[in-house]
């Protein structure tokens, strides 16, 4: 067949075959933008329906709760050992469900603040007996917190939560660790940073000293790393956890994950297959409140420990310290755990009236109640330089807040030059006290300063050691802080 003839015809079937190509193309159009459109409806369904629920029966009971339209919201999250029964009808978590790890997410009510608090797991606090939300709070019993939720599931530990922190729980997430590894690995695993060689059997844990990138399996023994390091204790675990959450805060803002809708959705994917919810916090619900703290940036992520110390009972299990009331007040108040005024350097506190005893006529006792070694030495050399001539010093066991000057019967002109040398203490009248002048320095308490009938001109030794803060103190860090810090 001659070329120009083959030509010919191929322009021809040309002609034919490109209307009909043209109406492939836009048939797989169509049929493309149905199945897009579609999937995003496919893709809610589906994580919607990984979500297991649980009821909370009477433990969110509406009796003087604030209506949530506005105002703080209140989240517990639970990291949970199993989900053994959550496939039984009337959904409740039973025998075998262990808290691993309780975190109380706090979003202020303006939504510009999210307060993260972990509960360590052997606070001692008082709950129901066997979980009987009917009994009276005086035949409560205290108990260790993690327990609550092994014997009577989420609705047990709210119940517990709500009455020892005054704070309504407005909804309850549990995780599964099951699904742990999958998250990790969806984000491409996550940073951490450790200062010390790690290896741990149980966690199956070995990291060198530095930063790592872990996956979904070693992240899983990093955050449940607890025997081999430090003192072994929970605290030293949550210390672990909140870099953690710190880091996981930090990827997700610096990298493509929501614009990546494959890791997004395979993020969430297992998230949610691990994820068991109270009825009212669906997918919905989740996006909203996502939504809504959208512009909280990580500088305003607060994570903070509940203040403990030891039980009495038990020097293995720890109580909740004066701090906590202190913690659980400021959320009540819906305030920042992180706003604190600079105090900077101390600086002198002029008297309303002139002192009228020189620093040369006072005998003072300068008591160490802090546990800091050289805190009363120090003091006591901030004052020498001043004329207290005769200054002595001794410690006690007592472990108090702040600074108190105590003087006997008819010193109190003495007792208020020594008051001025220590800025916010408090004067008292001690009758066992003869000619001198005791001061008790305890936590929080600030440097010596400058007296205004100081004698001399030498200036006032620096401190090399500063008391501890004091036992309302919240320590809290924010998700912005280097992970090594």
């Amino acid at each position: 067949m001659p070329k120009e003839t083959r030509r010919n015809r191929a322009r021809e079937r040309s002609r034919e075959t490109h209307p009909l190509r043209l109406r492939r193309v836009l048939t797989v159009l169509v049929v493309l933008g149905v199945v897009l459109g579609g999937g995003l409806g496919f893709a809610w369904w589906r994580l919607e329906g990984n979500i297991d629920r649980v009821s909370l029966g009477d433990a969110l009971g509406e009796e003087d709760r604030p209506q949530k339209a506005e105002g703080p919201l209140n989240i517990l999250l639970v990291g949970s050992d199993t989900r053994e029964g959550q496939d039984l009808p009337g959904d409740t978590l039973t025998s075998g469900a262990r808290s691993d790890t309780t975190l109380l997410a706090h979003l202020s009510a303006d939504r510009e603040r999210v307060t993260v608090v972990s509960i360590p797991r052997d606070s001692m606090v008082p709950m129901p007996p066997s979980c009987d939300l009917d009994t009276t709070k005086d035949l409560w019993r205290v108990q260790q917190v993690n327990s609550a939720f092994s014997m009577g599931g989420p609705a047990c530990l709210v119940a517990t939560l709500e009455a020892d922190t005054g704070l309504f729980v407005d909804h309850v997430a549990i995780v599964d660790f099951s699904g742990f590894r999958e998250m990790v690995d969806a984000l491409g695993g996550v940073p951490v940073c450790t200062p010390v060689d790690i290896d741990d059997p149980k966690a199956r844990l070995r990291l060198s000293a530095g930063r790592h990138t872990l996956d979904g399996t070693q992240a899983l023994g990093w955050v449940r790393a607890r025997y081999t390091l430090g003192d072994g204790s929970d605290l030293g675990r949550i210390e672990r956890q909140q870099q953690f959450l710190a880091s996981v805060v930090q990827e997700a803002t610096r990298t493509s994950l929501l614009l990546r809708p494959d890791r997004l959705f395979g993020f969430l994917d297992a998230a949610t297959q691990s994820l068991t919810t109270d009825e009212d916090l669906g997918l919905g619900q989740m996006k909203d409140i996502a939504q809504s703290v959208k512009d909280v940036g990580v500088d305003n992520v607060a994570l903070v420990t509940v203040p403990v110390e030891t039980y009495p009972a038990d020097p293995n299990r720890v109580q909740w310290s004066a701090a906590a009331e202190t913690l659980w007040q400021t959320l009540r108040e819906d305030r920042s755990v992180t706003e604190s005024e600079d105090a900077g350097e101390p600086t002198p506190q002029p008297s309303p009236t002139p002192l009228t005893v020189s620093p040369d006529d006072i005998t003072v006792t300068v008591v160490n109640a802090t546990g800091v070694d050289g805190l009363a030495a120090a003091a006591a050399r901030a004052l020498r330089v001043q004329g207290f001539a005769r200054v002595t010093t001794s410690s006690v066991a007592d472990r108090p807040d702040g600074v108190v000057v105590a003087h006997g019967p008819g010193a109190e002109e003495e007792a208020r030059t020594v008051a001025a040398a220590f800025p916010d203490s408090g004067v008292e009248e001690d009758p066992t006290l003869g000619d001198h002048i005791r001061v008790t320095i305890g936590a929080g308490a600030a440097s010596v300063v400058e007296v205004p009938n100081r004698l001399g001109s030498e200036p006032l030794p620096r401190s090399r050691v500063s008391a501890p803060p004091p036992s309302t103190t919240i320590k809290a860090r924010t998700a912005d802080e280097d992970i090594c810090s």
